[in-house]
């Protein structure tokens, strides 16, 4: 049984999305770019943003916050307390420490951070890349780059940053068909992505779309 899926994406091909109604579907956890840099710095790294965390309370994230706190939970994937040097070596230890504890505690979706790579292993987590045609993805890129050349620039970039990304710290190709189990274009609509990734796992996709589903998924 799949507990976890991750989720690669070209940049503006809604993956974000697609994850977040896939995660709202499941009723499991989202671990989105923001969230994890945020979970990251909490561990030891901000104090500000450990105190914004608090102020949210939640039971899965308090079960995850614990285990980087107490030390140790993270199997020694982490460094100490505190960091002589923070850089995106730091930043790579601490996002593969969370995404590995995070995967222990299961019933989550992962978008990027390379956690295709770093969960590679597990037999209980389902890799989905999310790609689409440039023209669609410049389409939504442009709703915050004005100008079609500074969205094509960005699209460009970004995607090249994922792939140094996965290319520098894990030595794989980000496009690699073998690091997934499912490519799918959101061109077809998020709605028809999520249904093939839901049938894919082995879920039935309209009883989880029913209003009386409950709370039989919860983490």
């Amino acid at each position: 049984m799949f507990r976890v899926v991750t989720v690669a994406r070209e940049y503006g091909s809604g993956g974000g999305s697609i994850a977040q109604l896939l995660a709202d579907r499941l009723g499991w956890k989202l671990l989105d770019r923001c969230l994890v840099e945020k979970i990251a710095q909490a561990a030891r790294v901000e104090p500000s943003v450990a105190q914004a965390y608090d102020e949210r309370p939640d039971p899965w994230f308090d079960r995850l916050a614990r285990a980087f706190w107490q030390g140790g939970g993270l199997r020694g994937a982490l460094p100490g307390p505190s960091f002589d040097v923070f850089d995106a070596n730091t930043v790579a230890s601490l996002t593969q420490g969370l995404i590995e504890e995070a995967a222990a505690i299961g019933n989550c979706v992962i978008v990027g951070r390379a956690s295709q790579c770093i969960l590679q292993r597990r037999s209980d987590t389902f890799h989905v890349f999310i790609y689409a045609p440039r023209e669609e993805r410049l389409r939504r890129v442009r709703q915050r780059h004005a100008i079609l050349a500074e969205a094509g620039e960005a699209l460009d970039v970004r995607d090249r940053e994922r792939a140094a990304y996965v290319r520098r710290f894990y030595d794989q190709d980000w496009t690699n068909r073998h690091l997934y189990h499912l490519m799918l274009s959101s061109s077809q609509g998020e709605q028809v992505v999520v249904s093939t990734i839901l049938t894919a796992i082995g879920l039935d996709w309209e009883r989880l779309a029913s209003p009386d589903r409950g709370e039989r998924h919860e983490g």
